[in-house]
């Protein structure tokens, strides 16, 4: 490995970055065995993106500095956090109950909604930029959404695009009529790209986007084509009363081809709403239902919070590597298409998904008090002066509550949230995320004046957010402002579905935690043990051995990133725009002169 100058500046950054190579390599060579091989139609396209990829890692120094940014191999489509959700009912219009759903998924997306309906005859679609009551607040519209089974999906800006063309869902006509919604990220996009425009995909497959959603749903297709040819080549069945058997071998070859996270809803003619988890199941995927006078009616989700007002109940998650289809005629069908390991992201326990959702067995407030508990022991060792608790409203609560009740300190909001802002977190643009934080919330010197108090926060990624709010609280009257992160310190890109592409824009990259404190101007900070993460996690669902935590380890439960592949991301899309906040910069830059 090369090391440049700056890194050889930050000792500790850069011992981080060797320690990351080392995990991940091991990971190849301990997966590579459990990996089901490839179909043979895709061995040698495969087996030749392999050999290139070495060729490619080692170019990546000269291409980086090529005008426009390189080649096509650093094409980079960025990651993303999403809502999906699905319906069957007998009776009646599904479009309502989807939108209903749709709410209680608007945390995971802001950028824009999509819908579709059927009643198995015809299929209407509808998608647009914006907020799940803007983009379907017509009447006239919901009016024209027939259909008892239907599928939507909400998102947040992506590299490629924010037009309504990106938006989801996206569908192709043959085979069958596929409609796809998907969460999640693919890390192999580019090879499957290739792949579809190559002469081993039927007929070379056009993709009119830059989304990996679309890349998902046409590997699909091509597989469900490919089951039907040998349907007709070796057995002479009769492909119509096949279909439910061509999705299900379709998604076991998906499965060994897709290299990610994907969590997918589908409506497919003549076969059904279909749903599927990649093995890791690393985004969360739930099944619930509800009984009508026709039989059970049925739901599949993100996150279960979105089951309350619509009348279901939670069944259980679909596993990791299983696909399941609701037929036409509402009988539930599931086959487990690849080995399952579930390792899902603890970052969604941390911040993405509601308290009140339960998520492969884990209810999310009992995770976060149990966060608060372990936090509140590491806060105590410190013996810091404290008056008050505070939390940053409002994923932080659960976690600060907890503290003040371990701690014995009265718990008090002290910050008052604009609700009418959106989430500073998943605004596409820096500087746009900068301005809003001035909005989002105001500090009341009536709770902060001559108080020693211990912010409490859910996490802290790029530091925008939290250094302007120390400030507002100083200038509240605080006395002293001590920071506590419920989470570690993000340092590593989250590549399977969070917009976290960059290193340089994390405000923990390169630095000890004592000049994090300095960034943030903050009297004193301490962030959570990724052990104790990983703890809370296990006891309350012993079933899983394991989390994914790689954006505070580096460590990557697919196996297949590496130092090359991390760089081409921070190198190309979104990521190539990335910075911290230039208040943090300026310090930054005084901290290191200060300890060189």
């Amino acid at each position: 490995m090369i090391l440049s100058g700056k890194s050889l500046a930050r000792g500790c950054a850069q011992r981080r970055t060797v320690k990351v190579s080392a995990r991940a390599g091991t990971s190849v060579r301990s997966l590579r065995a459990a990996v089901p091989a490839l179909p043979s139609h895709l061995a040698s396209t495969f087996s030749n993106a392999a050999a290139l990829k070495g060729k490619v890692a080692l170019g990546n120094a000269r291409m980086s500095r090529i005008v426009g940014g390189g080649a096509k191999a650093y094409k980079r489509i960025a990651p993303r956090m999403c809502g999906i959700i699905g319906i069957f009912k007998y009776e009646g219009n599904a479009n309502v109950e989807l939108y209903e759903g749709l709410l209680m998924l608007q945390h995971r997306g802001q950028d824009s909604a999509g819908m579709v309906t059927t009643d198995w005859n015809r299929f209407k679609e509808y998608k647009e930029n914006g907020l799940v009551k803007d983009v379907f607040g017509k009447q006239e519209l919901m009016d024209s959404m027939k259909g008892h089974c239907g599928i939507a999906h909400v998102r947040y800006p992506t590299a490629g695009s924010s037009s309504a063309q990106e938006a989801q869902p996206f569908f192709v006509n043959s085979p069958l009529g596929i409609y796809l919604i998907h969460n999640g990220n693919l890390t192999n996009t580019e090879e499957l790209r290739d792949l579809l425009n190559s002469s081993r995909s039927f007929f070379n497959r056009h993709l009119r986007t830059d989304s990996d959603s679309e890349v998902l749903l046409n590997i699909l297709a091509d597989e469900v084509h490919r089951a039907h040819q040998r349907c007709l080549q070796t057995t002479g069945c009769d492909p119509n009363k096949n279909k439910i058997n061509f999705l299900f071998e379709a998604g076991e070859m998906t499965m060994r081809l897709l290299k990610g996270a994907y969590s997918c809803l589908s409506l497919v003619k003549g076969v059904g709403l279909v749903a599927f988890r990649d093995p890791f199941g690393i985004r969360p995927l739930v099944l619930g239902k509800r009984s009508s006078p026709h039989g059970d009616e049925w739901c599949i989700a993100s996150e279960d919070c979105a089951f309350g007002p619509i009348g279901f109940e939670r069944v259980r998650d679909v596993l990791p590597g299983e696909m399941v289809i609701i037929t036409e005629e509402g009988k539930l069908m599931s086959r487990q298409c690849a080995q399952g390991t579930p390792t899902p992201c603890i970052f969604e326990y941390i911040y993405l998904a509601r308290p009140d959702s339960v998520l492969n067995g884990i209810p999310v407030y009992n995770f976060q008090l149990k966060l608060g508990t372990a936090l509140a022991n590491r806060i105590r060792e410190r013996g810091w002066d404290l008056d008050i608790v505070c939390p940053v409203p409002d994923g932080s609560r659960p976690a600060a509550i907890q503290i003040a009740a371990e701690l014995g300190l009265p718990y008090r909001e002290g910050l008052v949230k604009n609700r009418y802002v959106g989430r500073t977190f998943i605004m596409p643009d820096q500087r746009l995320r900068e301005m809003s934080v001035r909005r989002k919330l105001n500090a009341m010197p009536a709770v902060f004046e001559n108080k020693s108090v211990l912010l409490i926060d859910d996490s802290i990624v790029r530091g925008t957010t939290m250094t302007q709010i120390v400030d507002m609280v100083r200038r509240a009257g605080a006395r002293k402002v001590y920071l506590a992160s419920a989470s570690p310190p993000v340092v590593y890109p989250n590549v399977y579905g969070v917009d976290m592409p960059s290193r340089k824009e994390f405000v923990a990259n390169g630095l000890t935690i004592d000049q994090v404190c300095q960034v943030l101007r903050a009297d004193g900070l301490i962030y959570q043990e990724v052990d104790d993460l990983i703890t809370s996690g296990k006891e309350l669902n012993p079933d899983i051995k394991d989390f994914d935590a790689s954006c505070f380890t580096g460590s990557y439960v697919t196996g297949d990133i590496d130092e090359a592949y991390l760089h081409k991301l921070e190198m190309s899309g979104r990521g190539a725009n990335r910075r911290a906040t230039q208040k943090v910069s300026l310090i930054n830059e005084r901290a290191m002169v200060a300890t060189a």
